[in-house]
């Protein structure tokens, strides 16, 4: 997948404890008590493969904050414990009313 690729789908490079490259694509951003949090899913090389079903969905908060440089810039840090079934809570009502609207239609 090219840099340009990555931004224009919105994926994000992680590196897990073992040192590997994992590729996330943010499948939504969303607010839970004033903070930013993402769900983020594997990225695939042809999204029309793409089948939400068979893969884990992360969830990161968002930390915003300006560089040396000036630039704004975004970190992916995981949330803590405590909130996590309130998150995944909030992202599972998000992705059932999306996909009902899209029945809808």
């Amino acid at each position: 997948m090219t840099p340009e690729e990555m931004q224009e789908r919105d994926v994000v490079e992680f590196t897990d404890d073992a040192g590997n490259k994992l590729l996330l694509e943010v499948m939504d951003y969303f607010f839970y008590n004033g903070e930013e949090f993402a769900a983020l899913c594997n990225a695939k090389e042809d999204p029309a493969d793409d089948d939400p079903d068979d893969d884990p969905v992360y969830i990161m908060k968002i930390n915003s904050f300006v560089d040396e440089d000036g630039e704004e810039m975004e970190e992916f840090v995981p949330p803590e414990e405590e909130l996590m079934e309130k998150l995944i809570s909030v992202v599972r009502t998000r992705f059932v009313e999306g996909a009902d609207d899209e029945d809808e239609e």
